[in-house]
């Protein structure tokens, strides 16, 4: 590990609110209350659902409870990776047929802009910079995997993406042997926390009710149920993602996968200019165990993958720490991207959970018969997918409630798609972690051989996890 290794700040949730500092805590419930729309989780989920049926119907009477405080879990400690990816768009293709899937593609691909839209709306200031996703290729499995996922972005109505060359590609961003890229541009890089700060300080403003320091323990029909009161309203909608597995009843709903980050010292302009990235995109490969980077407003590199992937029992962290493997791995992907940064010091380094539903496909369901709703299983696709999530829950309320009728994001694919839980302890500890070293494994392999044809490992990994 480098020199710097014991100055990181490891944990105190993120690197962003180290940057951007943590937020006054809001009050908690006080005692039993009662609400016409009640909200589990203080994310962006459960935020952009507040404004959005705020805004389309004021007189509702809309709650948020929030375990610790807003963004507290990955709202809070994502990549900032504003992109057009949703999870289990070709098990909806399969299920619903590929015109669904396109209809699905295209709300995500106009949730970019949207994200952006509110944001110069509401005056919040989240360091947006629109560069654009580039996904590269450094082995000839990774180009032919490339290469495959570009067509197949093409067949879903994505008109605009660019599959690009070596040359192309370092003029981009120079990433270390390269061989080729695919770049969408719809894509942003943003700060997480100004985001999830500037939403809940627009939601408040236009009425809705936060509680912070208020954990809920149970959601039962027209309740929400709290240490200090519970709150009736006729929805309850659970916007949990990774932290769902807490609930009652919950625990093998949606797995917590963990992912970690990292962020650089600033890096000097003559860093930059050797590494390019002028265009601010965010930065991913086509890795088995794939990584994701952005170029932060204040010219850090922040950068992520798996770290320990998943915690026995589904147990959540508290505050983000990161074991100091996990932070050395993410530093040799740095540095493996970008050798001449091999002295830069690494001087934060946090973790946090991701929703994963048992077939990988994120949804958005809303129970008529019991007002109960819910969004996630993003996969860690969330900061854009919670945007389009939030405003189906809205149309679904407004639907069952008699204030509009059907819509068409009330009909795309995702909408009440059900899954089976996970399996029990210990067989869900023993997959997960199974899964991943076999992904490392898959990516080693693929390093050493420079074949063309993708690890077959990788392919049986696929095969028991349910991705495919």
């Amino acid at each position: 590990m480098s020199s710097a290794a014991n100055s990181v700040v490891n944990g105190g949730v993120s690197y962003w609110y180290a940057d951007d500092g943590l937020p006054a805590p809001r009050e908690p419930l006080a005692g039993d209350a009662s609400a016409d729309v009640v909200i589990v989780g203080g994310g962006y989920t459960g935020l952009w659902t507040a404004y959005y049926l705020k805004k389309a119907a004021p007189f509702l009477r809309i709650t948020v409870l929030e375990q610790k405080f807003c963004g507290y879990g990955a709202s809070g400690r994502n990549g900032g990776w504003l992109y057009n990816g949703v999870a289990g768009r070709d098990r909806y293709a399969k299920l619903h047929g590929h015109e669904a899937a396109v209809r699905l593609q295209q709300a995500m691909n106009e949730t970019v802009a949207e994200v952006v839209r509110v944001t110069e709306d509401e005056g919040i200031d989240a360091d947006v910079y629109v560069g654009g996703v580039l996904e590269v290729a450094y082995t000839p499995a990774q180009l032919a995997r490339l290469k495959a996922f570009h067509e197949h972005e093409l067949s879903y109505g994505e008109k605009d993406r660019e599959l690009y060359g070596a040359t192309e590609t370092a003029e981009r961003i120079r990433v270390a042997d390269a061989v080729g890229s695919t770049w969408t541009p719809h894509g942003a890089r943003l700060h997480p926390v100004k985001l999830v700060k500037g939403l809940a300080a627009a939601v408040e403003a236009l009425g809705v009710t936060i509680h912070e320091q208020t954990p809920v323990t149970e959601i039962r029909p027209k309740h929400a149920v709290t240490p200090y009161g519970t709150v009736r309203a006729p929805y309850v909608l659970r916007c949990t993602e990774g932290f769902t597995a807490s609930l009652k009843g919950q625990r093998r709903t949606w797995l917590p996968m963990n992912s970690s980050m990292i962020a650089t010292e600033p890096l000097t302009d003559e860093q930059w200019a050797e590494i390019g990235w002028e265009g601010r995109e965010t930065l991913g490969d086509m890795a088995h165990a794939y990584m994701y980077a952005q170029r932060t407003a204040d010219g850090r590199i922040a950068l992520g993958g798996r770290g320990v992937p998943y915690r026995f029992g589904s147990r959540t962290d508290n505050d983000g720490r990161t074991q100091p493997a996990t932070v050395e791995a993410l530093r040799e992907i740095l540095v493996r991207f970008f050798p001449s940064l091999a002295g830069v010091n690494v001087t934060h380094a946090w973790s946090g959970v991701l929703g994963v539903p048992r077939d990988w496909c994120a949804t958005v369901t809303l129970d008529r018969s019991t007002g109960l709703g819910w969004a996630g299983g993003y996969v860690g696709s969330g900061v854009a997918t919670t945007n389009l999530a939030a405003r189906t829950l809205r149309d679904l309320v407004q639907q069952d409630s008699g204030q509009a009728g059907a819509t068409e994001l009330t009909a795309l694919p995702w909408v009440n798609h059900r899954v089976r839980k996970w399996e029990p302890e210990p067989l869900r500890w023993l997959g997960v972690h199974g899964m991943y070293a076999t992904y490392r494994t898959a990516d080693r392999r693929e390093l050493t051989t420079h074949s063309a044809e993708s690890s077959k490992l990788a392919r049986i990994a696929d095969r028991v996890a349910g991705r495919h």
